[in-house]
């Protein structure tokens, strides 16, 4: 961390607001959560002096409070992203063929059928309980778990759709904690 100029020195708002500002980002980057958010941000509009507002970032890497004229220290670069390769296989169109349809029509109807069957017949069970187990087996052979997932070679790949969905929780925390941020923001305003 650098050395704070005049740490007796009390602080403007310009300067706090620089401070809550570069509080908001190491938010956003997810090395604070919203709770610690919610204690530095009440300390930074408690504090008064340079040296009070400098402890609250002695954990944290760049951005750091701009204080008086200095230029502020730019965050680290994000590091690139990759451009998304080009697509070579050729997407399945969405929507089910005949065969999945009727398959997937039938199988519920066979195992309702065969359990009123084993429910009103004094027939073995074992024996009428094969044909829709069947039917099951030779439906998901045939087209494999996950078919209506449009990804490389069509196969279910549950890493895939793990990944999205963190991806997306990702965003969403990042989304709420933005908007938890600016409420804090029109408040203190407010104040």
């Amino acid at each position: 961390m650098t050395e704070v100029p005049s740490p007796q020195l009390r602080i403007s708002d310009q300067e706090r607001e620089s401070a809550l500002n570069a509080l908001g980002e190491h938010m956003s980057a997810g090395r604070i959560d919203i709770d610690e958010y919610g204690e530095r941000s009440a300390r930074i509009t408690a504090a008064k002096t340079r040296g009070e507002l400098a402890e609250l970032f002695a954990d944290l890497p760049a951005p750091h409070p701009v204080y008086g004229n200095a230029q502020p220290v730019p965050a680290p670069a994000a590091a690139p992203v990759p451009a998304p390769a080009p697509q070579t296989a050729v997407a399945r169109p969405n929507g089910w063929n005949g065969g999945q349809r009727a398959v997937a029509a039938l199988v519920p109807l066979v195992w309702i059928a065969t359990i009123a069957l084993i429910a009103t017949t004094t027939l073995p069970a074992w024996p009428l309980i094969i044909a829709p187990i069947a039917l099951s087996i030779i439906g998901r052979a045939v087209w494999g778990h996950g078919w209506d997932q449009n990804n490389r070679d069509g196969r279910y790949d549950h890493r895939d759709r793990h990944r999205e969905h963190r991806i997306d929780h990702r965003e969403a925390r990042r989304e709420m904690r933005n908007e938890m941020r600016d409420e804090f923001r029109r408040r203190r305003d407010r104040w």
